[in-house]
């Protein structure tokens, strides 16, 4: 019997599953798929010799398995802290009630132990390959659990906005772990490259209407633990038009190689990733704040929205992994400038 939901809860799971739902595997994916991208980008500009380091398949194997390792322990730590602390708030929101704590399967202290282990073991990795990989993997998880889930969450509604920061670092890690040694000095925001933190704000710039969407689909249940979601402070109608904000945002991010050619991102990313942002606006544009609930309380165009977002970001940077494989010779005048 579980101490929050009041009711039956379901055989305990065992408690390597429980470690797993802790961690919240699934939201890692796409993730470390970002963190993977910056890695091959950065690999495949330096066998093009864009980037002025050798680098050997064998290499980047390396790094992407540390940084796959490592980045699912100190990312899955920060959510199994963070359930920690949302240990009073999630039996009473329908997407988290069926989480190990809520369910009794799992104590908050159990949890607060179990990731902050992980998450040390997780950053610490990366100091087999690079040292500014280890400070943004550390960075990633002290601004999410203490900036984000602790301070912002409850407090603001530009909590997602702000604490998107934590979620934009997956690009950063991995573009530090490829470059390792390259980058001599020792200043964390020097990556040797532009195109790390493109994908840094690329990140950033999408994660409020990802989030607003899953917040108006998911509409009341963040008003009933007083969450500050903009949704429920400012309105359906305000939330949907920051969102259209953000779209147009990322569209003009999108067009760096346009008017910023030293990049050395491909002038063919801009056309696609045009093509792709305007796709996914057309979900955000879609959403009617007016539009009548389903049976289930929910918004059906916002979850469309919401789902279409988490296509287009994964989208986004394999497509960029794609364009950065091909000779700049075969681009022609769409390659780097």
């Amino acid at each position: 019997m579980s101490e929050f939901s009041g009711a039956q809860s379901p055989p305990h799971p065992g408690m390597l599953k429980v470690m797993t739902q802790l961690m919240k595997l699934r939201v890692i994916v796409l993730l470390q798929i970002t963190a993977i991208c910056a890695i091959l980008v950065h690999d495949t500009l330096a066998r093009n010799d864009v980037m002025g380091v050798e680098r050997t398949w064998a290499q980047t194997g390396y790094v992407i398995l540390i940084t796959v390792v490592g980045g699912t322990l100190s990312a899955g730590g920060s959510n199994a802290i963070n359930m920690w602390y949302d240990a009073d708030i999630d039996p009473h929101m329908r997407r988290t009630m069926n989480r190990p704590i809520p369910l009794g399967h799992a104590t908050p202290r159990f949890a607060l132990l179990f990731g902050s282990i992980i998450a040390i073991i997780g950053s610490s990795l990366f100091l087999l390959v690079s040292a500014k990989a280890a400070f943004w993997s550390a960075f990633s998880v002290f601004f999410y659990v203490l900036i984000y889930s602790i301070w912002l969450k409850r407090r603001t509604p530009q909590n997602i906005v702000i604490g998107g920061i934590a979620g934009s670092t997956p690009p950063l890690i991995g573009w530090a772990a490829a470059a390792g040694d390259s980058i001599a000095n020792a200043n964390m925001f020097d990556l040797g490259s532009p195109v790390p933190w493109m994908l840094f704000f690329l990140i950033f710039l999408w994660t409020p209407p990802h989030f607003w969407a899953l917040a108006l689909y998911r509409s009341g249940e963040y008003g009933k633990v007083n969450i500050p979601m903009m949704n429920e402070v400012k309105g359906a109608e305000h939330t949907v038009l920051q969102s259209k904000i953000y779209c147009v945002l990322l569209f003009l991010l999108g067009s760096v190689p346009c008017f910023w050619p030293e990049s050395g991102v491909p002038l063919l990313w801009a056309f696609v990733s045009g093509g792709l942002t305007l796709w996914y606006a057309h979900s955000v544009w879609s959403i009617d704040p007016h539009e009548p609930f389903d049976e289930n309380g929910r918004m059906p165009k916002a979850a469309k929205s919401f789902f279409r977002s988490l296509f287009y970001l994964g989208w986004m940077f394999l497509s960029l992994v794609v364009i950065a494989f091909i000779p700049p010779t075969r681009l022609g005048f769409l390659g780097p400038l």
